[in-house]
């Protein structure tokens, strides 16, 4: 067998074929989603991506007799570095064959990058930011993933302790039967009575984003986002451009009715929730490509597109026991398809993050999928 070698990207051609090697991983994996070849190549550009203007980013292919037989990144990420401290690194959009030697040297590659660059300890995989797509999947191989949810097979995470990772943290997936007349839907009336006592108690109201008024909307779910995360295990807040950035990325998929505000009756933002319809319901069809026919594939498929991806949700610290959460919770449900055949897959959700997991617990809720972030000391 040929030796595995591993360089660098370095042209707009590496790039496309850094983002192509999935396709070739996964191609007999029939619950891995192939996701738009445009989309992966605007998000890895680094003219357009903000992401890259405070960070310094390397990307990796691995090759066997000139064939790509996996890939990885390695970032250092300034603003992380700001936010939480330390002398951090991360990794990411690791993919590979089963492979034991290009996996290991797709790790030696990024891991001595990073260690060149006095880094001491690296957490992934992320992509690029615990913002972004992130884990290994752990548990729930035989589920589809939803919009923006990685599905990686079980040798992937086999590959990572062989070389040395330890688990950091896992992230789990809930899984909803939304619809209220579902059949044994389980519904907590404590959460009903909660979201009640801070619509009349607290003059809060919920509403739809106004689609007419975006960019500001954007801007108020910015304020709450990073507020209400700002305390979980490897969160760093987004700027103001890179919420622009992800919010443009997402317009196509955006539907105003699953995007929500908590507002107080002098217009104070106090909690926001954002939603998507599950489009990777349709993205098999389009085999990565919005041509020749992935736009019609898109267009005739969205409207039979029955789970949601409950992306964000979340409250400012001064309003989290007022029960703004739970009238959130409820507007989802008010929201649902009155035949009851909507479903939703909520997270990331740390495990450590009881409240929250609970809450969803108490909504009937059921962890189908759980993700890990690995870590390792460096040098």
């Amino acid at each position: 067998m040929a030796k595995v070698t591993v360089r660098r990207v370095e042209s707009r051609r590496d790039l496309k074929r850094f983002v192509r090697v999935p396709f070739d991983v996964h191609r007999d994996s029939p619950n891995w989603v192939p996701p738009l070849i445009r989309e992966r190549m605007e998000f890895l550009d680094r003219s357009k991506n903000p992401y890259f203007g405070h960070a310094e980013v390397e990307l990796f292919i691995a090759e066997r007799d000139g064939e790509p037989v996996g890939t990885i990144s390695a970032q250092i990420d300034r603003n992380w570095d700001a936010y939480r401290g330390g002398n951090d690194a991360q990794f990411g959009f690791f993919e590979c064959r089963d492979d034991p030697e290009a996996a290991e040297a797709l790790f030696d590659a990024a891991m001595g990058w990073l260690a060149e660059r006095g880094r001491e300890r690296a957490f992934g995989p992320m992509d690029f930011t615990t913002n972004d797509e992130i884990g290994v999947m752990v548990e729930g191989f035989e589920y589809r993933p939803v919009l923006l949810e990685h599905w990686s097979p079980p040798y992937y995470a086999e590959l990572f302790e062989r070389n040395g990772f330890t688990k950091a943290i896992d992230l789990w997936m809930w899984h909803l039967e939304m619809g209220r007349l579902k059949e044994g839907l389980k519904f907590h009336p404590a959460i009903h009575e909660a979201a009640q006592k801070s619509l009349d108690e607290n003059g809060i109201t919920i509403r739809k984003m106004r689609r007419s008024d975006m960019a500001n909307e954007i801007a108020r779910f910015h304020e709450v986002y990073n507020e209400a995360w700002g305390d979980n295990w490897g969160f760093v807040p987004l700027d103001p451009d890179e919420v622009e950035f992800h919010a443009k990325l997402l317009k196509v998929v955006l539907d105003e009715d699953w995007a929500m505000i908590a507002e107080k009756e002098d217009g104070e933002v106090v909690g926001a929730a954002l939603t998507l319809p599950d489009i990777n319901q349709v993205l098999p069809k389009m085999k990565g490509r919005l041509l020749p026919l992935g736009w019609f594939h898109f267009l005739t498929g969205r409207r039979k597109i029955d789970t949601v991806r409950i992306l964000a949700l979340g409250v400012k610290k001064a309003y989290q026991q007022t029960g703004v959460a739970a009238a959130l919770y409820v507007k989802h449900m008010d929201t649902t398809d009155p035949d009851g055949i909507m479903k939703g897959e909520a997270g990331w959700i740390l495990e450590t993050n009881e409240p929250m997991n609970r809450a969803l617990e108490g909504m009937g809720g059921e962890v189908r999928k759980k993700f890990r972030v690995y870590e390792k000391k460096l040098g």
